[in-house]
């Protein structure tokens, strides 16, 4: 095989990892959506789908509790204001740290009353979750936006009342194992 073939073989090589790579985000994060709406269905809730506006108002919100090293609805300041970009007419908010996946994320916002009904919030249509660690590498923080009513494109609010309503406060969950990630995404060690 010739230089440039060796090259080539290596550089095709790499691209099918980054594909790879970059892909695997997006099936952990179809699994994570396909994880609640499982638990909504059987609740008597509609599905939910991943919602790229919804995803970056948690990654902001998991990365400044991780930044912080605080567990806060209002890391970056008030829930109303933070997911009014969304559109929705109503949204409701889970936190957590501890855990390393969100399945077992998951099942810790099941177990606890306030966090179930956020996620059986009625008429919820679209989802984000992220996570991100602490400074040290040894904390995940959790953020999940829920949300629904969208209003229609172009319809404006003739009552002027805001248009999110729903937060619930969440408790400091028990320190996660020490960990050798660097980069944990949607429970991805990179």
């Amino acid at each position: 095989m010739t230089r440039w073939g060796t090259i080539r073989r290596r550089a095709a090589l790499l691209l099918a990892g980054l594909v790879l790579l970059e892909a695997a985000p997006v099936m952990a994060a179809e699994s994570a959506a396909e994880q609640i709406s499982g638990f909504r269905l059987k609740h008597g809730e509609g599905r939910v789908v991943r919602d790229a506006t919804l995803d970056r108002i948690a990654m902001d919100q998991a990365r400044a509790m991780a930044a912080k090293d605080d567990l806060s609805h209002d890391a970056l300041g008030p829930f109303n204001k933070r997911v009014a970009p969304s559109g929705a007419g109503r949204a409701a908010e889970n936190i957590a740290y501890g855990y390393d996946n969100f399945e077992k994320t998951l099942g810790q916002w099941i177990d606890s009353s306030g966090h179930r009904k956020n996620l059986l919030l009625h008429n919820a249509s679209r989802v984000g979750i992220a996570s991100a660690k602490n400074p040290s590498g040894k904390r995940t923080y959790w953020a999940m936006v829920i949300a629904g009513d969208y209003e229609p494109k172009g319809k404006k609010n003739k009552d002027k009342e805001p248009l999110v309503a729903v937060k619930r406060e969440a408790a400091p969950t028990s320190k996660p194992k020490s960990s050798n990630c660097h980069v944990k995404l949607l429970g991805l060690c990179i």
